[in-house]
């Protein structure tokens, strides 16, 4: 366990998903973890994890209760974002076939699924040359990414959005100001760099 960080909590929607296993990397990454199950838990937070599950039963579960207008509001008025595989979904403004996500606040459009089924789902190694020189690591290392059932970015808002981390020459990793979208899972390694940069981003 590495020593505790002197910053202001973050959150881990805690509604559906790896929930689990986001709060355990940001507490080893330094952290303050609240897990958040009504909105009004939001308050006095820096930062939220949107984690990797199911989206359309995110999705459901957010329709209720003043999810919506509650994360909205907190995105707007400077909350960081770190949104994993369906948590991503949650936050692009356009989801191919289907309605914006929730949040649609980041300027990308995604496919669902966009790798195939439950059973295609897979390990990859993205190589350092793949990687933003913030997430490399010195030396440079491989990023170890699980993608399940993931989903793609299709189309990035030019000048918007920065890529950190590709694989196979697509953006896997996307970020814009304190705002981190992945199309894996980040949480299912060992690996804290994503959730080490989200929290340097958050405390900048």
């Amino acid at each position: 366990m590495e020593e505790r960080l002197s910053r202001p909590p973050v959150g881990v929607l805690d509604l559906q998903g790896d929930v689990r296993e986001h709060v355990r990397a940001l507490e080893q990454a330094g952290a303050e973890v609240r897990r958040v199950k009504r909105p009004e838990q939001l308050a006095g937070l820096r930062g939220l994890v949107l984690p990797g599950g199911e989206s359309t039963t995110l999705r459901r579960f957010l329709a209720q209760d003043g999810w919506e207008g509650a994360l909205r509001a907190a995105a707007g008025a400077g909350m960081g974002l770190l949104g994993t595989c369906a948590g991503a979904i949650l936050m692009a403004e356009e989801v191919e076939g289907e309605e914006a996500g929730p949040l649609a606040v980041l300027p990308v459009a995604v496919r669902r699924n966009a790798y195939g089924r439950q059973v295609d789902s897979f390990v990859a190694r993205l190589e350092p040359a793949e990687l933003a020189p913030e997430l490399a690591g010195s030396p440079p290392t491989p990023l170890e990414a699980v993608f399940i059932r993931a989903p793609r970015f299709v189309r990035l808002r030019p000048g918007e959005v920065q890529v950190l981390a590709r694989w196979q020459g697509e953006p896997v990793l996307v970020r814009r100001g304190r705002w981190l979208a992945a199309t894996f899972h980040p949480e299912l390694t060992e690996d804290l760099r994503v959730h080490r940069l989200w929290l340097e981003l958050l405390s900048a």
